[in-house]
């Protein structure tokens, strides 16, 4: 079973680096676990290549029949844990979304839905919700999800810093705050305020840590709107600029296939704003 499920996901996601992200082991071990399952059957799966491996005619035959039979015990997984547990619902959640949009949300969806227990695993990528054990995603994507708002970005600073910002070319005297993930907000937004000039100052790992800086007046952010809007409500925040850049994304809601359970569609309702949460 652990070599079919190494294989199976090197398949799916093109690569043993990749299959060893999602199953959080080595490539050494899904490159052993492969090996192994080919000495079994006899055959080879994939075409060891100088840039990579590709699915070999024995493998692209049987992929989608295990990619369905994974999918369908996750699913029953999934069907088994409801049924044990109707009332705990998990979450995963991009960090910076975990923290400045879903926490703030919690104690009032704790007070309207007293009987469901909800967990929150913040993590980079959203998952493979066929999978993994998890109800509900909160990630910035394409939109195929429930949609939230536009992911709109623009800078953002405590009062103290705008009181020196007086156009665009005053950054070039402060501190601009950047997140290493989101490493081209700043230059997505110069250029839609139409200009070419640069912007300095350090970089963050934690989106978070990067808005709580802003606020104690370390700097300038680039504030993505869902994030900061709160911070933007109570003044610890200000905008300086008017121009905002809207990127090709959305904050979204991501569920399973199928019907959701009663409580799953209660949560669903009141982050999507049914309630002004």
């Amino acid at each position: 079973m652990t070599a079919l499920r190494a294989f199976e996901a090197a398949a799916r996601l093109g690569g043993f680096a990749r299959a060893a992200d999602e199953l959080c082991v080595t490539p050494g071990a899904v490159a052993q676990q492969i090996k192994t399952l080919e000495d079994w059957c006899g055959a080879a799966l994939f075409e060891r290549r100088a840039q990579g491996v590709v699915l070999s005619r024995v493998g692209a035959r049987v992929l989608p029949e295990l990619s369905a039979a994974f999918d369908a015990m996750g699913g029953a997984v999934g069907a088994l844990r409801e049924a044990a547990a109707p009332g705990r619902l998990h979450v995963a959640a991009l960090p910076a979304i975990a923290q400045l949009w879903l926490s703030p949300r919690l104690p009032a969806i704790r007070a309207a839905l007293p009987d469901v227990e909800i967990s929150v695993t913040a993590m980079e990528q959203p998952p493979n919700m066929a999978r993994e054990p998890f109800d509900l995603t909160v990630f910035y994507g394409a939109g195929d999800g429930t949609r939230i708002e536009k992911d709109e970005i623009f800078p953002v600073c405590a009062p103290q810093v705008a009181a020196q910002l007086r156009d665009v070319g005053d950054l070039a005297g402060v501190a601009c705050l950047s997140d290493a993930v989101w490493d081209r907000d700043w230059e997505t937004w110069l250029a839609a305020a139409g200009t070419c000039a640069g912007v300095k100052g350090p970089v963050y790992s934690l989106y978070a840590l990067a808005v709580e800086e802003a606020v104690h007046g370390a700097g300038v952010l680039m504030g993505h709107g869902a994030l900061v809007a709160r911070h933007l409500e109570s003044g610890a925040l200000v905008a300086p600029f008017e121009t905002r850049a809207v990127l090709p994304r959305w904050l979204e809601l991501g569920k399973k296939g199928g019907k959701a359970s009663p409580p799953l569609q209660a949560l669903l309702r009141l982050l999507a704003g049914e309630s002004g949460l």
